[in-house]
C-alpha cells in the first residue's frame, strides 16, 4: 500500500462535518467547527455533490475506532506487548496483532505504528469499490442519457434546437443565461418508466439515486458532470431552493375569488379544470402557461410583441405592446382554449396578475369561468407552480422570451407532456389527456360544460 502522505481526517471527523452541514451552516463554518481547513471542507462538499457520501450513524463496536488506535499507539510507544495492549483496550490479542502488522506506517523502511496512518489504511482497506451499473450496461446508459439529455422534438418529430448556451463551467446554477433544451426527464421519472417500457428485462433497472450520484459525485463515471444542466434546477450541487411569493392585485371581484371555485375542481376527479399564469422574461416578454389539473397536460400560450414595440415611446396607460396586456392576453388565451372540447375547459384558476383583468370577456367568449387565487397563496395553483418551475429549464429568468415562435413553444409543451409523472402512475400527461378525449367521444357521455 502506498504511503498516504498526510492521511485524511478520520471518518468520525467527516461524520461530524456532514452532521453540521445538515443543520444548514456553510461548509466553511462546518470545517472550522470540526478542526479541518476551509479548503478541505469545501473540497469534501463539492466532491460529494453536496450530499453525505458516508453513513452518518456511528459504526458498531465490531471495528477498532480512531480513539482505540490512539491508545494502541501510545501503549506501543511505551514498549507494551500485544497481550498487555489487548487487556488495556479490551480487545482480543489477535485483533491487536493484526492491527500492528497490517496498518503500521512503513515510511523509512521499518514498521512504526501511528494512529493517523493506521486509521487511513483501515478506511482504505474497508472500501469495496463496485463498478457503477451505468458503466457496465451501455444500453441502460444510452436510455438514461437520451431521456435526460435528448433533443426537444415537436409532434412531427422535428428537432427544436433552442438557444446556444454558454459553456458549462460547473457553477452552481446558471442564473440569467440561456440553458440547453433537452428531454429533461427527472431521474425518478427515468427509473420508474424503465419498469413500464421493459417489464421483463431486469437488466434495464436503476434507482433514481444511482442516476443522481452518477451526475453529482465525482469519480462515479458513466454520466458526464455537465449533464446536471439537464436537470430542472441545473445546479451543480444539491441544495434547498427558495420559494417566491406572488404579489396581490386589486382587480379581483368577490364572485371570482378562489373560495367560489366549484368543489369538483379541488379533487381532480373531473377533467377540464385548469391553472394558469405567466412566466416573465426580460424586456416585458412573457409566455402564458396553462395546466390541466387532472392530467397535468400543459398548454403554452404564445405572446408575441405587438407592432411598434421598441419603436414608439412608452405612453402611460397606453396599449401594452409587450404582448401580454389585457387585450392581447385575452385573444391569445381564447385562441388556445377554443381548440379544446367544451367539457375540457370548465374553469381556469389564475394568479392575480392584471394581464387577465378582462376575464369577463374571456369567460363569455370561451364559456370558461375564471377564478383568482388568494394573495400570497401559490399553493392554490400547485400544478401550475410546479410546471412553471419545470419550464424555467427551457426559459430561464433573465432571458428574452419573445424570440421563441409558437412552433418552439409547441415543441417544449410536447416534450413536457410526454414526460412520465409519478402522480399519474408513471403515465405521461399526453397519455392521460388522450384517455380523457376518448372518454368524451364515447356515446352516452353527458356534457357538464
Amino acid at each position: 500500500m502506498r504511503s498516504p502522505g498526510r492521511p485524511d481526517p478520520s471518518r468520525a471527523v467527516q461524520r461530524q462535518f456532514w452532521r453540521l452541514i445538515a443543520t444548514g451552516i456553510t461548509s466553511a463554518e462546518a470545517s472550522i467547527a470540526v478542526g479541518v481547513s476551509v479548503p478541505v471542507g469545501m473540497r469534501w462538499f463539492r466532491h460529494a455533490g453536496g450530499m453525505p457520501p458516508i453513513i452518518l450513524a456511528e459504526p458498531s463496536g465490531r471495528y477498532l475506532s480512531f480513539e482505540e488506535r490512539e491508545e494502541i499507539a501510545i501503549l506501543r510507544a511505551q514498549g507494551k506487548g500485544v497481550r498487555e495492549i489487548a487487556r488495556s483496550v479490551g480487545r482480543d490479542p489477535g485483533t491487536i496483532s493484526r492491527e500492528l502488522r497490517r496498518n503500521a506506517a512503513t515510511r523509512g523502511g521499518k514498521l512504526e505504528y501511528r494512529a493517523g496512518v493506521a486509521q487511513w489504511k483501515a478506511q482504505q482497506a474497508a472500501k469495496r469499490p463496485k463498478t457503477a451499473k451505468l458503466v457496465e450496461n451501455p444500453r441502460l446508459r444510452a436510455y438514461v442519457e437520451d431521456r435526460l439529455a435528448g433533443h426537444v422534438r415537436g409532434p412531427d418529430g422535428k428537432v427544436a434546437a433552442g438557444p446556444t448556451p454558454p459553456p458549462w463551467k460547473g457553477l452552481n446554477k446558471p442564473h440569467r443565461a440561456d440553458r440547453r433544451w433537452s428531454t429533461a426527464w427527472s431521474p425518478e421519472q427515468i427509473a420508474q418508466r424503465l419498469k413500464i417500457e421493459f417489464p421483463d428485462d431486469e437488466s434495464m433497472r436503476i434507482s433514481h439515486e444511482a442516476v443522481y450520484q452518477s451526475l453529482f459525485i465525482e469519480g462515479r463515471g458513466a454520466l458526464k458532470r455537465e449533464l446536471v444542466a439537464c436537470l430542472r434546477t441545473g445546479r451543480a450541487l444539491r441544495q434547498p431552493r427558495a420559494r417566491s411569493k406572488n404579489k396581490p392585485q386589486g382587480h379581483v371581484t368577490a364572485d371570482v375569488v378562489f373560495s367560489q371555485r366549484p368543489a369538483e375542481a379541488q379533487d381532480r376527479a373531473v377533467p377540464g379544470h385548469w391553472e394558469g399564469d405567466l412566466i416573465i422574461g426580460t424586456g416585458r416578454s412573457a409566455i402564458g402557461t396553462l395546466v390541466e389539473r387532472s392530467s397535468r397536460s400543459t398548454l403554452l400560450v404564445h405572446l408575441p410583441r405587438l407592432e411598434g414595440w421598441g419603436e414608439k415611446p412608452y405612453v402611460k396607460k397606453g396599449p401594452a405592446l409587450g404582448g401580454y396586456g389585457a387585450v392581447a392576453m385575452n385573444a391569445a388565451l381564447t385562441s388556445s382554449m377554443a381548440a379544446l372540447p367544451q367539457q375540457l375547459r370548465k374553469t381556469v384558476t389564475w394568479d392575480r396578475g392584471k394581464e387577465l383583468s378582462a376575464h369577463a370577456l374571456f369567460a363569455m367568449d370561451t364559456g370558461t369561468r375564471v377564478f383568482f387565487a388568494d394573495p400570497h397563496s401559490p399553493w392554490q395553483r400547485p400544478t401550475n407552480e410546479n410546471t412553471n418551475g419545470l419550464l424555467r429549464q427551457y426559459f430561464p429568468k433573465g432571458t428574452d422570451l419573445s424570440r421563441w415562435s409558437a412552433e418552439d413553444l409547441e415543441a417544449v409543451a410536447h416534450t413536457l407532456n410526454n414526460r412520465p409523472r409519478k402522480i399519474l402512475g408513471w403515465k405521461t400527461p399526453a397519455e392521460v389527456f388522450e384517455e380523457q378525449l376518448r372518454s368524451l367521444q364515447q356515446p352516452g357521455v353527458a356534457s357538464t360544460g
